[in-house]
């Protein structure tokens, strides 16, 4: 198979590093041609804290991957989360020159330029800039301004914000794989598109991403990103839990938790007993479900009630910020026993599961329709939407990038930047990959 007419995308996450690869086949749906998946070992709630061992996780993942598929990997789309993941609202304007001239591509770029000036906190960096609405001249609810008439050009921002020596980490980690950095997006942005549909997305709909180090939150309305949050509690924290509680080592809390573990109590009856194997011919421990599904409550009460405050910030008690849709959860975590009717008890809000298998043809693997792979999928979706992307910029115009140099370069840009608009994140993703590039 030729170079290019398949994608990749990387989870880097806390607990396992997942790299998929796929196609899109004649259906508009993702074709998966291989898998590979390692332990996730240097990364600490979403944050890279030993390179050496994240590369070759990756690395495994990777050959994993290839071996599936049968094919050589090149670049990737990766996904960055992470407790240093912050956003904020931020409302601007421009004061166009010639109020008879139509708005054109030109003073969007302007417009969210201006946005990236904005002074953040040091060692920070703005990741995403993303339009919600605009106001031409005072009229508002405005979703796509250009060809209007006006003076005045404003707009409502969701500014995500992240700490920079965590994405540069990321971005030295795939280079010292042997992989090309394709893309960096969201992973929240990743995971709501695996499963989550334009209806949902239109009606109001919070999507709570349950991964190992971490939470992710992002609230869409309208159609629109409205919000996001990266809560820095997972899986992990529970499994620390029953590690503490019922003195036994990660191993067999992590296997508790998958096997017994429910998150609400009142289903285990008191006589219910799950032995565990002591160490080294000690005497083996006895534990009750009840006491377990106790210690797991605790925790997914707590990672519950600080999603559910970001959703509360956000407003949805307002009439006009009512999520319709209520709660998707997804991730690893989400496959914990009761967790749908606890998230409906706590939030009072309907609660469904989020599986990626809407996007992926009909013959793919059962494993990889699972919540678990909800990140990883998204990732292959954006891969294949820029792979795609950059073929047709190629096939409108294969010509300038190869043949032209200097000013004749300079004069034809003009030209292409018209046929394909390149996104603000594009356009900082290349700095980021130019960064890395100069950084050797």
């Amino acid at each position: 198979m030729e170079q290019g007419k398949y994608s990749v995308g990387l989870d880097i996450g806390t607990t396992k590093i997942v790299a998929i690869i796929g196609r899109e086949n004649e259906y508009g749906k993702i074709e998966v041609l291989g898998t590979g998946r390692s332990k996730s070992l240097g990364v600490h709630r979403g944050v890279v804290n030993n390179i050496t061992q994240t590369i070759s996780s990756i690395q495994q993942a990777v050959e994993q991957a290839e071996l599936n598929a049968g094919l050589k990997i090149g670049s990737v789309v990766v996904g960055i989360a992470g407790q240093h993941i912050r956003s904020l609202q931020h409302s601007d304007y421009i004061t166009r020159l010639d109020a008879e001239e139509v708005i054109n591509e030109n003073d969007l770029d302007k417009l969210c330029n201006q946005v990236y000036k904005l002074v953040m906190l040091p060692g920070e960096e703005i990741i995403h800039v993303l339009p919600q609405e605009y106001r031409v001249d005072g009229q508002s609810e405005i979703k796509q301004p250009i060809g209007m008439y006006g003076g005045r050009l404003e707009a409502n921002f969701h500014v995500v914000v992240g700490q920079v020596s965590s994405i540069k980490n990321i971005g030295r980690c795939i280079k010292s794989a042997g992989l090309d950095l394709g893309n960096i997006t969201l992973e929240p942005l990743a995971s709501a598109e695996a499963v989550l549909s334009q209806e949902e997305k239109e009606a109001g709909v919070a999507l709570i991403d349950i991964g190992g180090g971490t939470s992710d939150l992002a609230i869409f309305k309208d159609g629109i990103i409205r919000h996001t949050a990266v809560i820095p509690f997972g899986g992990n924290v529970i499994t620390e839990d029953i590690k503490e509680g019922c003195s036994i080592i990660e191993k067999q809390a992590e296997l508790l938790k998958i096997k017994f573990g429910s998150a609400w109590p009142g289903e285990n009856k008191d006589n219910e007993i799950v032995s565990i194997p002591g160490l080294r011919g000690r005497e083996p421990k006895e534990i009750t479900l009840k006491n377990l599904s106790k210690i797991i409550h605790a925790r997914v009460v707590e990672i519950i009630e600080q999603v559910y405050v970001e959703i509360k910030n956000y407003g949805h008690e307002e009439q006009k910020r009512k999520l319709i849709a209520g709660i998707v959860l997804t991730g690893g975590g989400s496959q914990l026993k009761h967790l749908k009717q606890l998230v409906e008890y706590i939030t009072g809000m309907d609660t469904r599961i989020g599986y990626p298998n809407e996007h992926l043809a009909g013959d793919s693997d059962d494993e990889i329709a699972s919540p678990l792979y909800a990140t990883a999928v998204g990732l292959l979706m954006n891969a294949v939407q820029s792979d795609a992307k950059n073929q047709q910029q190629e096939d409108v115009d294969p010509e300038p990038e190869k043949v032209l140099a200097g000013e004749e370069a300079q004069a034809a840009g003009n030209t292409v930047q018209v046929k394909e608009r390149k996104t603000i994140f594009d356009k900082w993703s290349e700095k980021l990959k130019d960064f890395l590039d100069n950084a050797e």
